[in-house]
């Protein structure tokens, strides 16, 4: 992948409310130096690429990194010039960042508009089948991911054998129960929180969020665990509320998957990144997940039929990132 008309280095960036992970992207499209780092080390997203490019070698072999142009994927609508993180305090401009950084091009979006962008580009390699289904070719395509939040968007052909992106806020959607027990959970935090979304338990925080609502419901104490240990094998299979909480994620998952299959008609596929899924293995895959994205009624046989994969890539927005960029030089 030849990232044409734009002098290499690239900077491409996806900005999350944990982590920001950055990395050059020469003239072949190959990605280097990729780093992450935390946010809230960093006051500012400035702060963030200025420790990145600082870190950056000087040196005869590779002469000067300072990138040219550069593309970022925020967790964030990309509503004008102004841009604010859902899950996080930082904030910037897009002219003045470009401006600050002395960049000849700054591209911002969407950050599932880049993991979307990424979907027809990824290997074998790179993604995991969960369940049955074959993908129809040209059919449109959903992408989900929970993180520290939930990302949602999807392709839809273009007409001229590509693919347009489209990113969205489908995270935010209300999350509707499909059992007895998720009735009570929901109805629990309703009292907490002002709309329940699907976020609000279909993320990491979600996952906390379920965690202590199920205590709350039983009535035992909940222990301070953080997301990454509710998920963890060893503390599922010695807690069971971790591991109720853990299959009730999963399952509740499916559930909003499969409303984004049907919406979108994505007859090829849907495809899960973020964060958390790739790191359940097995547990994922033995999960109520595919079941309850094919239970809906009449139009079960139809769901059914449509693939769902975990993409395993590292760093799908960087793959999406840089085919944008190429599009973008070749017009």
């Amino acid at each position: 992948m030849t990232v044409s008309r734009l002098p290499a280095p690239l900077l491409v960036g996806d900005i999350g409310a944990t982590n920001a992970r950055f990395a050059l992207v020469d003239a072949e499209g190959k990605f280097d130096r990729t780093r992450v780092l935390v946010c809230d080390d960093h006051p500012t997203i400035e702060d963030a690429i200025a420790a990145y490019l600082g870190a950056e070698p000087q040196d005869a072999e590779h002469g000067s990194r300072h990138p040219f142009s550069a593309a970022l994927a925020v967790a964030s609508p990309i509503i004008g010039d102004q841009v604010a993180l859902t899950n996080h305090p930082w904030a910037f401009s897009i002219t003045a960042l470009r401006q600050h950084f002395g960049f000849e091009r700054l591209l911002v979006v969407n950050d599932f508009m880049a993991n979307a962008l990424a979907v027809p580009h990824l290997a074998a390699a790179d993604q995991s089948p969960i369940g049955e289904g074959s993908a129809i070719a040209g059919a449109p395509i959903g992408i989900i991911g929970p993180g520290s939040g939930l990302g949602v968007g999807a392709l839809v052909p273009d007409g001229r054998a590509g693919w347009l992106a489209i990113p969205g806020e489908g995270g935010h959607v209300t999350m509707a129960p499909a059992s007895p027990r998720e009735s009570l959970v929901l109805d629990r935090m309703r009292r907490r929180f002002d709309h329940v979304s699907a976020e609000r338990v279909v993320s990491g925080p979600g996952l906390v969020n379920l965690y202590n609502t199920l205590a709350e419901i039983d009535g035992v104490p909940a222990a301070p665990y953080s997301p990454a240990q509710i998920a963890d094998p060893s503390t599922c299979a010695s807690d069971p509320l971790c591991r109720e909480a853990r299959d009730m994620f999963c399952a509740m998952l499916g559930t909003v998957a499969g409303n984004l299959a049907l919406t979108l008609g994505a007859r090829g596929g849907i495809y899960i990144a973020g964060g958390i899924v790739p790191r359940l293995g097995p547990a994922f895959a033995a999960s109520g997940f595919r079941r309850r994205f094919e239970e809906k009624g009449r139009f079960s046989a139809y769901l059914a039929a449509i693939p769902t994969f975990v993409i395993t890539h590292p760093h799908p927005a960087f793959l999406g990132l840089a085919h944008l960029l190429r599009a973008e030089a070749t017009g």
